[in-house]
């Protein structure tokens, strides 16, 4: 997918960061820095106040009160302790607010300018900011108090400007400290989008929308199931196709595949996570193509990748073909055999031996029918009928003969007539392979019969049977006594007796080895 015009994702996110921070940051230090303002102003005027109160409270001052003059003793008084306290003005005044002292000589004996009622009411704790002669101040007033009255004022104070002065040598303070919130906030987004960057592969969230978009679009479209397993071999990724194909519950992401319910050997071979090309497997109603491979990405393993092809159509319609051009060659063997019996019947009448043409004529026909009659009244569903008559002209080609017991019955209505056809051929064929490499006489046995409210299909032949060691693994997928023919081992050999089962099943039914060489399939009434 080729790379759109703007910034990717992680770019988007840093930038994004970096603007939040910014403002955070930005917000954090005005607040920080009107706080500062209150708290040095705060300070300021507990300052002020405990001035005015060690000054209030000094034997000097009321002293002076008491001279004639009182500004002339209290004048160079105040302005000491202005000096020493590092304070704008330091005043002492009378109860109603004429100075005696003033940093201004020429202040002196005016009014004060600003709030003197609290004070001179008694009230010892006020403080105030206020504009004054000398500008904008952090200001105190006490009461200069003797035996309870209150016999003069005094207050201290120290101009904004002089807060403000003070305040500005924790400015740098404050900006470094900001400077380094920016600076470990930016490299945390930085990390953060470095990761991001390698986790989106450097796309925008367009980009990464549609690529979404355009991938699920595809995951439920396309027709071959879709699994995903991890190193560990558990399922990450699954697509409806493969839901349908393996009967999945919905809730299978992160269980690994040998525990969501699948066949014992199709969940064995997909945990192993190797490589697999076209290998076919049961389900509990289908049959499907495997094929299983790496998934990699820049160098590195991730799991495995499993597509699934649904071969159970194809299976039946290969099963059926294969049963059509049975009973054509059937049919041609038949007529093969037909006109080898008229030229024999010719050439005997021909040599004047019309009793021996009789009697041949006579005993061919018997002996044909014979199984069609055996057929005909035993087996009411046309389809295995026909089956039967045509396994048994193969098999006559190949030098086996195929008989059915007398009495043999199936009633119509037992069971689907395409899994009928799937378990006796895959039964026949199996038989007659078996008899054909034995030794003489060559032959094959078909039986059916009602037994305790189920139809019973038995098979057995001449040939040497199933090893006992190989019973239970007769009926698996892959399993098979022949020899191998290269380029079929994974496309369905060994598969006969296992679709026996599965169709015997789908009906309730039961398959079994009740001899070396003799398989019996139940299949109830009850259900049919």
């Amino acid at each position: 997918m080729g790379r759109a015009h703007g910034w990717s994702l992680a770019r988007q996110l840093f930038a994004l960061q970096a603007a939040i921070v910014g403002i955070v940051l930005t917000g954090l230090a005005v607040a920080t820095w009107w706080q500062l303002q209150e708290t040095e102003r705060a300070a300021t005027a507990e300052e002020m106040l405990a001035i005015a109160h060690t000054l209030a409270g000094s034997p000097e001052v009321l002293a002076a009160l008491d001279d004639p003059e009182p500004a002339v003793a209290l004048q160079p008084l105040a302005e000491r302790v202005r000096l020493d306290t590092g304070t704008d003005f330091v005043v002492v005044m009378t109860p109603d607010g004429i100075r005696y002292t003033h940093p201004t000589p020429a202040e002196v004996g005016r009014t004060f300018v600003g709030t003197i009622g609290p004070a001179a009411a008694g009230e010892t704790e006020f403080t105030e900011t206020y504009t004054g002669t000398l500008g904008p101040s952090v200001r105190a007033v006490v009461p200069v108090l003797d035996d309870g009255r209150v016999v003069a004022l005094v207050s201290v104070g120290r101009s904004i400007t002089a807060v403000a002065q003070d305040l500005q040598r924790q400015v740098p303070l404050v900006l470094g400290a900001a400077a380094v919130a920016l600076l470990l906030a930016a490299a945390g987004s930085w990390l953060v989008s470095r990761w991001l960057r390698r986790s989106t592969h450097d796309l925008g969230p367009a980009e990464l929308s549609r690529m979404y978009e355009y991938y699920d679009a595809v995951l439920h479209a396309v027709r071959e199931g879709l699994l995903l397993l991890d190193r560990e071999g558990r399922v990450q990724l699954v697509n409806d196709e493969a839901r349908r194909l393996l009967a999945l519950p919905p809730d299978v992401h992160g269980q690994r595949v040998g525990e969501i319910g699948l066949p014992a050997v199709l969940g064995k071979a997909l945990a192993e996570g190797v490589a697999r090309d076209d290998e076919i497997h049961l389900t509990a109603d289908r049959i499907v193509v495997v094929n299983q491979g790496a998934a990699r990405w820049a160098g590195s393993h991730l799991g495995t990748v499993v597509t699934l092809r649904d071969h159970t159509e194809l299976r039946e319609l290969v099963s059926e073909l294969q049963t059509v051009r049975g009973f054509a060659d059937s049919l041609h063997a038949q007529a093969h055999e037909a006109a080898n019996q008229l030229h024999t019947v010719i050439s005997l009448i021909e040599l004047g031996r019309a009793e021996e043409a009789l009697e041949y004529a006579t005993t061919e026909l018997t002996v044909s029918q014979h199984l069609t009659d055996a057929v005909v009244d035993g087996i009411a569903v046309p389809e295995l009928a026909a089956l039967v008559v045509g396994k048994a002209a193969a098999a006559a080609e190949r030098g086996v003969e195929l008989g059915v017991d007398e009495g043999s019955r199936v009633p119509a209505g037992v069971a689907d007539p395409r899994d009928l056809v799937t378990i006796v051929g895959n039964l026949l064929d199996n038989a007659v392979d078996a008899a054909q490499d034995a030794p003489e006489p060559r032959w094959v046995r078909f039986g059916a019969g009602v037994v305790e409210g189920a139809v019973e299909l038995r098979v057995r032949d001449s040939g040497p049977g199933v090893p006992v060691e190989d019973v239970e693994r007769a009926f698996e997928r892959g399993f098979s006594t022949k020899p191998s023919v290269d380029g079929q081992d994974g496309l369905g050999r060994g598969l006969g007796l296992a679709l026996v089962r599965r169709a015997a099943q789908r009906h309730g039914g039961t398959v079994r080895l009740v001899g070396p060489a003799e398989f019996a399939v139940r299949l109830p009434l009850v259900r049919a």
